[in-house]
């Protein structure tokens, strides 16, 4: 590799880079390109917890569209219920037979237990399924399969349900969140600097828990478990809740991308898309939060533009680029900045 030493001055204010960048793009950029750019932006928020479990904790999980469709399809059950007429159900249960709503949408009409839902539901179910496969101390490889075949399930679930989770088609048409209207000229702006803020959040704590005395732990327990267990340590606890934290951030991730988008179905949760996730921090850098970040933003515009002039081209190109960032950048883009990564 050539010597890239001069990019090293780069590395401390990176973030302040991609910082600047997200404050100033918005004046500069159409009202679609916005939506875009949020939308890239929701998936750097799930591509922060990747780099917590994967680059730092060593857990490898191709099933993080689970978490990312438990928060869209959370903001999408309160949407489709705030903009029902009293009394009725939405047009895709009618049109399955149903006659009522089922009884867990209705909580979701509350925007506080929606909110509730989106951070504590992925969290939970991340922290239950990754406590049962840690206690009975399985890793590597057979994680991650477990993790891929997770998602499946939960994509076939979606589509199985067809009276209650609009099925393949998923569920779309939405006018309004929280009494804002989404056609309404600030909701997308206001939206965009919504998904900004809660990245930066997201990004600073990431970094504060990285540098404690749990993010050493989970390191540490990344490098030889059985080196902690033997100082005392039980490294299940600190796999299982950096693998909690990063549900959570991927349901968060989820929910905003819904409200950019518009839409959330199977096709955006299931297997292909969850190792599409990976691939995304793969080439940012799974060690580096802002690499993460560069990572989902770069891969998902070169996706938007290479798959509307070339669709059947885009698989191939990324199967590329990821061989090639495997092979010859094993740290991603964030490596060519020697040192310790932001």
């Amino acid at each position: 590799m050539p010597d890239l030493s001069r990019l090293d001055p780069l590395k401390p204010i990176l973030p302040w880079l991609l910082l600047a960048l997200g404050l100033t793009v918005p004046f500069a950029l159409s009202a679609y390109d916005l939506n875009l750019l949020a939308r890239f932006m929701a998936m750097g928020i799930l591509a922060l917890g990747l780099v917590l479990i994967w680059g730092h904790g060593g857990i490898l999980s191709l099933g993080q569209g689970v978490f990312f469709g438990l928060g869209g399809y959370a903001i999408a059950l309160h949407m489709k219920l705030a903009d029902l007429p009293s009394g009725e159900i939405p047009d895709f249960m009618v049109w399955s037979g149903r006659d009522g709503l089922p009884f867990w949408w209705t909580p979701f009409s509350s925007p506080a237990f929606t909110i509730a839902a989106i951070l504590i539901v992925p969290a939970l179910v991340g922290a239950l399924f990754s406590w049962a496969v840690f206690h009975r101390r399985v890793g590597g490889t057979y994680f991650a399969l477990i993790t891929q075949a997770l998602a499946l399930a939960f994509a076939t679930l979606i589509i199985s349900r067809q009276d209650v989770t609009g099925g393949f088609n998923g569920l779309t048409d939405f006018y309004s969140v929280f009494g804002f209207g989404l056609s309404s000229p600030g909701t997308g702006s206001g939206l965009y600097w919504v998904t900004l803020a809660v990245l930066c959040v997201a990004f600073v704590a990431l970094r504060w828990l990285l540098a404690s005395r749990f993010g050493i732990l989970l390191r540490a327990a990344r490098d030889g478990e059985n080196r902690v267990r033997f100082l005392g340590y039980s490294p299940t606890p600190f796999k299982v809740v950096a693998f909690a934290i990063a549900a959570m951030l991927a349901g968060v991730g989820g929910a905003l991308f819904t409200l950019h988008a518009g839409v959330v179905s199977p096709a955006l949760i299931g297997v292909v898309p969850s190792i599409e996730m990976v691939v995304w921090v793969a080439i940012g850098g799974r060690y580096s939060l802002a690499g993460a970040i560069v990572g989902a933003l770069l891969v998902n515009l070169a996706r938007d533009a290479v798959s509307s002039a070339f669709p059947e081209l885009w698989l191939y190109l990324m199967g590329a680029l990821f061989i090639f960032v495997v092979t010859l950048l094993p740290r991603g883009l964030a490596g060519l900045v020697k040192g310790k990564a932001a």
